[in-house]
């Protein structure tokens, strides 16, 4: 997937989560859960400001994708969403316990995302440094 379709995936499943949780909890409940999240919000925010940085930094050059050899599959994540949902129906005291918890797990979908984009534009930034500094005169990125 590309970053453009994983950030429509992303919105999608946000107005998914709001209608599911417009249904089933209200407004006022949805509202709440949203407020709750709010320190998870704040630090999603925080890594986004580095990921522009990053992408600024680089936006001259081609963005090479270290994460292209990963074995997160499709699949491998629906399994782990599952289990975890069995878990939250259990320990949250059934159906609205368990998708009271949605939300958050989009955040932390939001976060990781976010996390491995910026640590694949470090690994392009040490690698432009590495490779490209025998000519002083070009550098690749903005100082």
């Amino acid at each position: 997937m590309t970053n453009k379709q994983i950030g429509q995936l992303f919105l999608a499943t946000f107005v998914a989560i709001l209608i599911i949780y417009s249904i089933f909890l209200g407004s006022v409940k949805t509202i709440l859960l949203l407020l709750d999240a709010t320190t998870y919000i704040v630090i999603a925010i925080g890594l986004f400001f580095v990921l522009w940085y990053y992408k600024r930094k680089l936006k001259t050059v081609e963005i090479l994708d270290f994460n292209k050899n990963s074995n997160l599959t499709f699949q491998s994540t629906t399994l782990f969403f599952l289990f975890f949902q069995v878990i939250d129906y259990i320990y949250e005291g059934g159906f609205i316990g368990m998708i009271s918890q949605w939300f958050f797990y989009w955040i932390m979908g939001i976060i990781a995302f976010i996390v491995i984009t910026i640590m694949n534009y470090y690994k392009n930034i040490q690698y432009y440094k590495q490779v490209l500094t025998h000519d002083p005169k070009y550098y690749p990125y903005e100082s």
